[in-house]
Protein backbone atom coordinates (compact mmCIF):
# COMPACT_ATOMS: atom_id res chain seq x y z
CA UNK A 1 0.00 0.00 0.00
CA UNK A 2 2.80 2.36 0.88
CA UNK A 3 4.42 1.91 -2.58
CA UNK A 4 1.21 2.91 -4.32
CA UNK A 5 0.72 6.07 -2.28
CA UNK A 6 4.27 7.18 -3.08
CA UNK A 7 3.71 6.43 -6.79
CA UNK A 8 0.47 8.37 -6.78
CA UNK A 9 2.18 11.36 -5.18
CA UNK A 10 4.89 11.36 -7.84
CA UNK A 11 2.30 11.14 -10.63
CA UNK A 12 0.39 14.13 -9.21
CA UNK A 13 3.56 16.23 -9.29
CA UNK A 14 4.13 15.55 -13.02
CA UNK A 15 3.15 18.35 -15.44
CA UNK A 16 3.32 18.40 -19.29
CA UNK A 17 6.36 20.03 -20.86
CA UNK A 18 5.85 23.28 -22.74
CA UNK A 19 5.99 22.73 -26.54
CA UNK A 20 9.05 24.05 -28.31
CA UNK A 21 8.93 27.19 -30.47
CA UNK A 22 9.75 25.08 -33.55
CA UNK A 23 6.66 22.84 -32.99
CA UNK A 24 4.41 25.87 -32.57
CA UNK A 25 5.70 27.49 -35.80
CA UNK A 26 5.27 24.25 -37.82
CA UNK A 27 1.69 23.88 -36.53
CA UNK A 28 0.84 27.49 -37.44
CA UNK A 29 2.23 27.09 -40.97
CA UNK A 30 0.36 23.81 -41.49
CA UNK A 31 -2.92 25.44 -40.44
CA UNK A 32 -2.29 28.38 -42.78
CA UNK A 33 -1.59 26.00 -45.71
CA UNK A 34 -4.76 24.02 -44.98
CA UNK A 35 -6.89 27.14 -45.47
CA UNK A 36 -5.32 27.79 -48.89
CA UNK A 37 -5.56 24.18 -50.18
CA UNK A 38 -9.28 23.81 -49.38
CA UNK A 39 -10.06 25.12 -52.89
CA UNK A 40 -8.30 22.09 -54.44
CA UNK A 41 -10.73 19.57 -52.92
CA UNK A 42 -13.55 18.46 -55.25
CA UNK A 43 -16.83 18.19 -53.38
CA UNK A 44 -20.24 17.10 -54.77
CA UNK A 45 -22.66 19.88 -55.48
CA UNK A 46 -25.64 19.98 -53.18
CA UNK A 47 -29.09 20.71 -54.56
CA UNK A 48 -31.02 23.80 -53.47
CA UNK A 49 -33.73 21.63 -51.90
CA UNK A 50 -31.16 20.05 -49.62
CA UNK A 51 -31.59 16.51 -50.97
CA UNK A 52 -28.66 14.91 -52.80
CA UNK A 53 -30.81 12.03 -54.13
CA UNK A 54 -31.07 11.93 -57.92
CA UNK A 55 -33.21 9.68 -60.09
CA UNK A 56 -31.58 8.09 -63.11
CA UNK A 57 -34.48 8.41 -65.54
CA UNK A 58 -32.67 6.42 -68.21
CA UNK A 59 -32.13 3.44 -65.89
CA UNK A 60 -35.70 3.60 -64.59
CA UNK A 61 -37.11 3.76 -68.13
CA UNK A 62 -35.02 0.83 -69.31
CA UNK A 63 -36.01 -1.24 -66.30
CA UNK A 64 -39.72 -0.59 -66.83
CA UNK A 65 -39.39 -1.38 -70.54
CA UNK A 66 -37.67 -4.69 -69.75
CA UNK A 67 -40.41 -5.62 -67.25
CA UNK A 68 -43.16 -4.79 -69.75
CA UNK A 69 -41.42 -6.83 -72.45
CA UNK A 70 -41.14 -9.79 -70.09
CA UNK A 71 -44.84 -9.62 -69.20
CA UNK A 72 -45.84 -9.44 -72.86
CA UNK A 73 -43.59 -12.30 -73.96
CA UNK A 74 -44.36 -14.53 -70.98
CA UNK A 75 -48.08 -13.73 -71.18
CA UNK A 76 -48.38 -13.53 -67.44
CA UNK A 77 -51.99 -13.20 -66.36
CA UNK A 78 -52.18 -10.96 -63.32
CA UNK A 79 -55.91 -11.59 -62.81
CA UNK A 80 -56.99 -14.96 -61.40
CA UNK A 81 -59.30 -16.89 -63.68
CA UNK A 82 -62.17 -19.24 -63.01
CA UNK A 83 -59.68 -22.07 -62.48
CA UNK A 84 -58.39 -20.63 -59.22
CA UNK A 85 -61.72 -19.66 -57.68
CA UNK A 86 -62.66 -21.65 -54.63
CA UNK A 87 -65.32 -24.28 -55.12
CA UNK A 88 -68.06 -24.65 -52.50
CA UNK A 89 -67.23 -27.05 -49.71
CA UNK A 90 -69.28 -30.21 -49.66
CA UNK A 91 -69.33 -33.56 -47.96
CA UNK A 92 -68.26 -35.47 -51.10
CA UNK A 93 -64.87 -35.49 -52.74
CA UNK A 94 -64.69 -35.43 -56.51
CA UNK A 95 -61.78 -37.02 -58.34
CA UNK A 96 -59.78 -34.69 -60.56
CA UNK A 97 -58.95 -37.55 -62.94
CA UNK A 98 -61.62 -39.19 -65.08
CA UNK A 99 -62.44 -42.85 -64.61
CA UNK A 100 -60.88 -45.62 -66.68
CA UNK A 101 -64.06 -46.05 -68.76
CA UNK A 102 -64.21 -42.32 -69.56
CA UNK A 103 -60.61 -42.32 -70.77
CA UNK A 104 -61.05 -45.46 -72.82
CA UNK A 105 -64.22 -44.08 -74.45
CA UNK A 106 -62.27 -41.05 -75.66
CA UNK A 107 -59.84 -43.28 -77.62
CA UNK A 108 -61.15 -44.84 -80.81
CA UNK A 109 -60.99 -48.67 -81.08
CA UNK A 110 -59.27 -48.99 -77.70
CA UNK A 111 -60.78 -50.89 -74.81
CA UNK A 112 -59.67 -50.73 -71.19
CA UNK A 113 -57.32 -53.59 -70.41
CA UNK A 114 -56.35 -52.81 -66.84
CA UNK A 115 -55.48 -50.42 -64.06
CA UNK A 116 -52.62 -50.88 -61.60
CA UNK A 117 -52.18 -48.77 -58.49
CA UNK A 118 -48.96 -49.05 -56.48
CA UNK A 119 -49.15 -47.27 -53.12
CA UNK A 120 -45.80 -45.82 -52.07
CA UNK A 121 -46.81 -44.02 -48.90
CA UNK A 122 -49.88 -43.52 -46.77
CA UNK A 123 -49.80 -40.79 -44.13
CA UNK A 124 -52.57 -40.46 -41.55
CA UNK A 125 -52.79 -36.85 -40.32
CA UNK A 126 -55.34 -37.68 -37.66
CA UNK A 127 -58.34 -35.54 -36.84
CA UNK A 128 -58.73 -32.26 -38.71
CA UNK A 129 -61.50 -29.68 -38.74
CA UNK A 130 -62.29 -28.82 -42.39
CA UNK A 131 -63.78 -25.44 -43.26
CA UNK A 132 -67.54 -25.38 -43.18
CA UNK A 133 -67.80 -28.77 -41.46
CA UNK A 134 -69.68 -29.25 -38.20
CA UNK A 135 -67.71 -32.29 -37.09
CA UNK A 136 -64.08 -33.39 -37.31
CA UNK A 137 -62.79 -35.69 -40.03
CA UNK A 138 -59.80 -38.00 -40.38
CA UNK A 139 -57.45 -36.96 -43.20
CA UNK A 140 -55.33 -39.61 -44.95
CA UNK A 141 -52.79 -38.70 -47.67
CA UNK A 142 -51.91 -41.45 -50.13
CA UNK A 143 -49.04 -41.23 -52.64
CA UNK A 144 -49.22 -43.76 -55.43
CA UNK A 145 -48.42 -44.52 -59.08
CA UNK A 146 -51.27 -45.40 -61.40
CA UNK A 147 -50.76 -47.31 -64.65
CA UNK A 148 -53.60 -47.42 -67.16
CA UNK A 149 -53.55 -49.94 -70.04
CA UNK A 150 -55.68 -49.99 -73.18
CA UNK A 151 -55.73 -52.52 -75.98
CA UNK A 152 -56.96 -52.29 -79.56
CA UNK A 153 -58.70 -55.58 -80.34
CA UNK A 154 -58.46 -55.10 -84.08
CA UNK A 155 -54.71 -54.47 -84.41
CA UNK A 156 -53.53 -55.84 -81.05
CA UNK A 157 -51.77 -52.58 -80.22
CA UNK A 158 -51.42 -51.73 -76.57
CA UNK A 159 -51.20 -48.35 -74.88
CA UNK A 160 -49.88 -47.92 -71.35
CA UNK A 161 -49.78 -44.66 -69.38
CA UNK A 162 -48.16 -44.37 -65.97
CA UNK A 163 -48.22 -41.27 -63.73
CA UNK A 164 -47.82 -40.38 -60.05
CA UNK A 165 -50.95 -39.54 -58.08
CA UNK A 166 -51.72 -38.13 -54.67
CA UNK A 167 -55.04 -38.71 -53.00
CA UNK A 168 -56.50 -37.06 -49.92
CA UNK A 169 -59.34 -38.85 -48.18
CA UNK A 170 -61.52 -37.21 -45.53
CA UNK A 171 -63.56 -39.62 -43.44
CA UNK A 172 -66.17 -37.98 -41.15
CA UNK A 173 -65.81 -38.90 -37.49
CA UNK A 174 -68.73 -38.68 -35.11
CA UNK A 175 -68.06 -38.37 -31.41
CA UNK A 176 -70.40 -39.77 -28.80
Amino acid sequence: MNNFSELEGELKKLRPVQPSAELISRTESALADAGQSSGNIIRPESRPGGSDFRISWLGLGLGLAAAATFLILARVDLRPGDKTKAQPAGNTLASATPTLEQRAAALPNYQAAGLTQVVYRRYDEGLVFPRGATQPARRVWTTKRETLRWRDRESGAQLSVSYPAEEVTLTPVSGQ
